[in-house]
């Protein structure tokens, strides 16, 4: 891959995006499905987000002991409500009444570090960026990290599977979880 990539880590989480009007604040799944009453702590917490409406897309995550994410504990975190995940927005989809999604992904990840860095908000972070894909993908291989996600700097946002983003997952990562990835997808009544 060449300079018109932008590479990212992929985490262990589940995809949601976040929307903000006003005072209400609603959180939904990668399928749709609303998760808002499942976690209204969390949801509560982005009403903080310096802006009158915004959608965010990123990954709820949840550390494991060695800060590690861990996709089966956030999965029973959300269905007790006993701890809050972290959120790792990638995306800023709307602004303040604003499409955003046709500029280029470089022009929305730099409005959305803006207003993730003016947000007092502990749960919410940035996924960074890097330039070398081969670098990032050798080093989450070497701390066990699911992948990485290379995306096209100058494409605009597109749903579902398309040609401007690639996932390329660890070897490390794929052997370690191939079995138990098997039986919690078994295990899901989401």
């Amino acid at each position: 891959m060449g300079k018109e990539w932008l590479h990212e880590l992929k985490l262990d989480g589940h995809r949601f995006q976040i929307a903000k009007d006003g005072r209400h604040v609603r959180l939904f799944g990668q399928k749709g499905g609303e998760w808002t009453k499942h976690l209204p702590h969390f949801a509560e917490a982005f009403r903080g987000l310096p802006c009158r409406s915004c959608t965010l897309d990123g990954y709820l995550v949840l550390p494991d002991a060695d800060e590690a994410a861990d996709c089966e504990g956030l999965s029973a975190a959300i269905a007790t409500s006993q701890l809050e995940p972290l959120f790792f927005a990638f995306d800023l989809l709307y602004r303040d009444g604003h499409d955003l999604r046709p500029l280029s992904l470089v022009e929305r990840k730099q409005r959305l570090s803006r207003l993730v860095r003016r947000a007092d908000i502990r749960c919410l972070h940035l996924v960074q960026t890097f330039e070398n894909g081969k670098a990032l993908l050798a080093a989450a291989e070497q701390h066990g990290l699911e992948g990485v996600v290379s995306k096209r700097r100058n494409a605009p946002y597109r749903s579902g599977s398309c040609r401007d983003w690639r996932k390329v997952r660890t070897t490390a990562w794929r052997d370690a979880n191939r079995e138990r990835w098997r039986s919690f997808a078994r295990s899901l009544t989401f």
